[in-house]
């Protein structure tokens, strides 16, 4: 989206036409921050010292970037932080499974970037230059659209928006322009610890403190290796992410339908069961999940957190197919499914007694 290259643009005419653009493009909201050091950038390096990164390794590198977007890009002045809304309802959940309302459908990183990419070049034709991240970044996005006013950092350390509640994404672009920055929305979390009771793993341990070594998000995406058995029975019939946080969220009352329709329910992915799942070969992995962000994890973990949630929800019927997932080559899946036939057999012994 172009804009005529002899037009001479004020900070208050481009901001206007900025957030314009970015509404045309289909983002739900835009606001503006300045570029500074992050707020919690001091919180963000000592989380990453105690080690409550887990595996996410790219946490601890750039961590000079992280906490200061002028260390990504030189001259930079500006961050236009911006929000999706993602929200799918909830007609296509399933009894068998959950996967997270974010994953439904097509991966949004795809979606995100081919809007950002023609912010970029509006911006550009204004006299900007820019770096664009949708979560793929060293930036510490939350606290930018903290200050931006895009919402607040709810207790779960998910950000929340007074329109959609928790069912957003965030991004954003660096720039250097010199836009006229917004102001902070402020907390509205109030006494409400909903996120915090109710996490199933007690991953968020008090408000804004997350060990993402317990977070179900974390273990099913995210960590590549073992799910460590005291974890696995608190995962129940997780399978892709967790939504628990942001379901229980009271913001949500609010929540509105998604615009964007490549983020809908795609049948296709709930008209499988956990055993349809079990049996998947990675051919058929990757053309489900062709264009989900399902694909990223890749089968072996797939089917990892396929054997949990059938260890904490199968029966007795399930067992001759997790004894043929034991004898497959892959480790990571064999130990899971022998784990599940121990769970369901103890289960249905003691049930049976």
């Amino acid at each position: 989206m172009k804009l005529h290259p002899t037009m001479e643009f004020t900070p208050e005419i481009q901001k206007r036409n900025i957030q314009f653009i970015a509404k045309r493009l289909g983002f739900s909201d835009c606001r503006i921050a300045t570029v500074k050091r992050a707020s919690h950038a001091d919180r963000y390096l000592e989380w990453v010292e105690q080690g409550c990164a887990g595996e996410m390794a790219w946490l601890e590198k750039n961590k000079h970037k992280r906490v200061h977007p002028g260390e990504v890009l030189e001259g930079a002045r500006s961050i236009v932080t911006l929000a999706l809304n993602y929200y799918p309802g909830n007609q296509a959940d399933s009894d068998d499974y959950k996967i997270a309302r974010y994953a439904w459908n097509d991966d949004y990183h795809d979606i995100i970037e081919d809007k950002l990419r023609d912010l970029d070049i509006a911006l550009s034709d204004m006299g900007g230059r820019q770096r664009y991240y949708v979560d793929t970044g060293p930036v510490l996005e939350r606290d930018f659209a903290n200050d931006a006013g895009l919402g607040w950092n709810g207790k779960s350390t998910v950000q929340i928006h007074k329109e959609f509640g928790t069912w957003f994404f965030l991004c954003e672009l660096i720039t250097t322009l010199d836009l006229k920055a917004d102001s902070p929305f402020g907390d509205h979390c109030g006494k409400c610890t909903r996120c915090i009771d109710h996490c199933p793993t007690n991953a968020i341990t008090g408000p804004r403190e997350m060990d993402a070594r317990r977070c179900i998000s974390y273990l099913t995406i995210e960590h590549g290796t073992s799910i460590p058995e005291e974890l696995r029975p608190l995962m129940g019939d997780r399978i892709y992410g967790c939504d628990v946080c942001l379901e229980v969220c009271p913001w949500n009352r609010f929540a509105k339908l998604s615009q964007e329709t490549k983020l809908h329910a795609r049948k296709e992915i709930f008209q499988y069961s956990l055993r349809d799942f079990a049996k998947m070969d990675v051919d058929t992995f990757r053309k489900t999940f062709a264009k989900s962000p399902i694909k990223r994890i890749k089968h072996n973990r797939f089917i990892r957190n396929v054997c949990v949630a059938l260890g904490n929800t199968g029966t007795s019927e399930d067992l001759s197919l997790l004894d043929t997932l034991v004898k497959e080559n892959d480790p990571l899946i064999a130990e899971h499914a022998e784990w599940a036939i121990q769970q369901i057999k103890l289960r249905y012994q003691v049930s049976n007694s």
